[in-house]
């Protein structure tokens, strides 16, 4: 059996699943559907990660029971990465009789340290379970270094070999996700931008009634989903409001402070990219690598807003204050992703 078929075969368990998932993980202020993922659309002629992985079907099968068995547990795919690169390195994805000491299975898991018996511990949908149960009882897991994070659960005598499965582990799981119905990546321009939203501007950069208004106003409906304007990295995803105890899981008003629900993108050369009074909590998490087009969240109105729209800010020379910024209308026109588009 070629390791396509296999692979096709089990992602159809994968879609269902992880449609479950995504409503857990987009959950919040009526929100739900999209997990922060999308995968870039194939180059004509490229092969398929397993094609070009090496794994055999073996292999292939157990990446996706793990992956699977984290869609039904609504972990998100960062931890399906973690999961998938601790059993390279633990058991090079195959599911073994026996190991160091007493370790058996996928992940090489101990019963005398607690895991379960041995018997279970064969069982790739139990021992992944297992391996999440314990991933997401760990503080800060979303933002940890993946070796970090795999570590804190397996507390390995070689606690830096996860990282170098990092890389194979996520073309993996992405092309696990694609076929589990993860969206593509939407077109993007030639330099490599995309505007986050399709919405006139409502309100412009530091006009003369707004001067401290560091960004542009898209006037967006509340649920439309907000994309990266190109790759980079996750610097904030949180909840930025005064007063606090106002919270950001409500609509703000024009007498509350802050940003709401916001992310900002670091894209490298100094770029930063802010997006601001998102529905819910973002999708991505701080340390996150995304794609241009990635959803980052849903539009909404939490913060310092009177109605849903999204607040887009673009700050060079890496400073993400007010003295970084510059005109966004401008900056996305000369980088091929013009703003205001209905």
């Amino acid at each position: 059996m070629a390791i396509k078929h296999t692979l096709v075969t089990a992602v159809a368990v994968v879609a269902a699943l992880a449609l479950i998932g995504a409503g857990l993980t987009g959950a919040g202020f009526g929100i739900s559907g999209d997990t922060g993922v999308c995968v870039p659309a194939p180059t004509a002629g490229a092969p398929s990660a397993p094609a070009s992985s090496g794994l055999d079907d073996e292999q292939t099968g157990n990446a996706t029971t793990i992956a699977a068995t984290g869609a039904r547990l609504g972990v998100p795919q960062r931890g399906w990465v973690i999961a998938v690169a601790t059993a390279m390195q633990e058991s090079a994805l195959r599911n073994l009789a026996g190991g160091d000491r007493d370790s058996v299975g996928l992940f090489q898991q101990r019963p005398s340290m607690g895991w379960g018996t041995a018997a279970q511990l064969r069982d790739p949908r139990y021992a992944a379970t297992a391996f999440y149960q314990r991933l997401v009882k760990v503080a800060g897991w979303e933002q940890m270094p993946l070796t970090v994070a795999a570590q804190a659960v397996q507390r390995s005598a070689y606690p830096d070999a996860y990282a170098k499965h990092e890389s194979a582990a996520t073309a993996l799981v992405n092309t696990i996700a694609a076929g589990a119905m993860v969206p593509v990546c939407p077109p993007v321009g030639a330099q490599g931008w995309v505007a986050p939203v399709t919405a006139p501007v409502v309100s412009g950069f530091r006009t003369a009634d707004r001067p401290g208004h560091q960004g542009v106003d898209l006037g967006a409906a509340r649920g439309t989903l907000i994309r990266a304007a190109a790759a980079g990295r996750v610097v904030q995803a949180v909840c930025n409001v005064s007063p606090p105890e106002h919270g950001c899981d409500q609509d703000g008003s024009p007498a509350v402070g802050g940003c709401g629900w916001y992310a900002d993108l670091d894209h490298g050369a100094g770029v930063i990219t802010r997006y601001c009074h998102m529905a819910a909590r973002p999708l991505v998490h701080i340390g996150q690598h995304v794609p241009a087009g990635a959803p980052l969240g849903h539009v909404g109105s939490s913060g310092n807003s009177s109605g849903p729209h999204l607040h887009f800010e673009v700050h060079l020379r890496g400073d993400a204050g007010p003295s970084g910024a510059v005109p966004p209308l401008e900056w996305m026109a000369a980088h091929g992703a013009p703003l205001g588009q209905t």
